[in-house]
């Protein structure tokens, strides 16, 4: 079963010529609204929209990413921890993802098993064990973890920061880097693999000033653009404050060479590829933010949804393309049509590749991140605090190889 509606022209004459006077609140970090808040003339909301699985922009596009027969179902109560880095093993057809909560929360991770009927959620650790990991893919057998926490006592050893690989068929892994000339890395947030040259890009985002701008998704030419944002430090992940800026990186696994491409976003956060690796995607979430100086201690991230996007002067053709409508964008991934998918608070925005948005999945919880799964990659599965769900449709993710 589901529910969707479609909103006629986006609302943006609907809002002036029936509705005369309206409000919505901004999201705050413990309550993210949606476009079904917003109250209207008569003190209520938009019910049909606020209680709808999906909410149609575009209504020839977004009804034929859903398709004939779609299907919103929440499959998994879990905890109020982020839950991220999903990944699909299709040799396996399960998916790995990972819960950042307090320790012993950071590890360990959980599986789904999508072999089973119903699937099956479960914990699972690898050896050595990777802690916290934040953003993940899928590359030439193995899952790559983007490591986002660090201290001298994780299992009995010392771990940072890293990109690591985790072998499915035989439990181990390896680290890849996990410094920069001898500086660590601040929170690798996410990564992906450029579809052509193999090369992993990645975010590393640091807490900053609470005035820092913004919360947008950049496109940027794929010769030079990436992203990154911390929340380690603020979180009690690491024991070390930020030493490195904002950046994104590129990491070149035949030569181990680690090269910034950019360094103007705020919190660069989700990455992604379209398939022809001419363009990548990366969400800004700058709006949760903090001070890193260490006498402040861990404080937690305070969420600013007025926070703007800057232009940018430091990559090829960088241009602003969406600014998101709920929360902070977070997981950000591309579908194999080019479309762009982005986590925002209470579910999860689908854009067209020049930004326009066709339809939003609605949730009852934040997601962080999703996956494609399945021998067609037509059922997205999303994480977040609190649940996990799935949504079966015609809108197809790209396959990693």
């Amino acid at each position: 079963m589901y529910s969707h509606v479609c909103v006629y022209n986006y609302a943006t004459r609907s809002v002036v010529r029936q509705w005369y006077h309206f409000y919505r609140n901004v999201s705050t970090e413990t309550m993210p609204t949606t476009f079904g808040d917003t109250l209207v003339a008569n003190g209520s909301t938009l019910t049909d929209v606020k209680s709808a699985d999906f909410v149609v922009f575009d209504k020839e596009r977004g009804l034929e990413i859903l398709g004939s027969e779609p299907s919103y179902e929440y499959m998994f109560a879990v905890s109020y921890a982020i839950h991220e880095a999903p990944v699909y093993v299709e040799s396996q057809n399960k998916l790995y993802l990972s819960q950042l909560a307090p320790p012993a929360g950071y590890l360990p991770q959980l599986v789904v098993d999508l072999n089973q009927v119903p699937p099956t959620l479960s914990e699972f650790l690898s050896d050595p064990p990777v802690y916290a990991p934040n953003g993940g893919t899928f590359h030439n057998g193995k899952i790559i973890w983007g490591a986002s926490g660090g201290n001298q006592t994780i299992e009995g050893g010392e771990q940072r920061v890293s990109l690591r690989t985790l072998d499915p068929e035989t439990n181990k892994t390896t680290t890849l880097v996990n410094n920069y000339f001898g500086y660590y890395f601040n929170t690798i947030d996410d990564l992906a693999v450029h579809p052509k040259t193999g090369d992993i890009w990645f975010t590393d985002p640091r807490m900053l000033d609470p005035w820092f701008p913004p919360i947008a998704i950049a496109h940027v030419e794929a010769q030079w653009a990436d992203a990154g944002a911390d929340y380690s430090w603020f979180n009690g992940l690491t024991d070390t404050p930020p030493q490195l800026p904002a950046a994104s990186y590129r990491y070149n696994m035949s030569s181990g060479a680690v090269t910034v491409v950019d360094d103007s976003l705020g919190q660069p956060n989700g990455v992604a590829f379209n398939p022809e690796g001419t363009i990548v995607y990366i969400s800004d979430s700058v709006g949760a933010s903090g001070p890193v100086d260490p006498k402040y201690g861990h404080g937690g991230t305070p969420f600013n949804t007025t926070h703007h996007s800057e232009d940018g002067t430091q990559a090829f053709n960088k241009r602003p393309i969406y600014l998101a409508a709920g929360f902070i964008p977070d997981g950000l991934k591309v579908a194999a049509n080019g479309c762009i998918l982005s986590a925002v608070g209470r579910g999860i925005d689908v854009l067209d590749p020049l930004g326009q948005l066709l339809l939003t999945i609605q949730t009852n919880y934040t997601v962080q991140n999703f996956a494609w799964t399945g021998p067609e990659l037509k059922t997205l599965w999303l994480m977040g605090s609190g649940g996990i769900s799935k949504v079966e449709w015609e809108l197809a993710g790209q396959r990693l190889k």
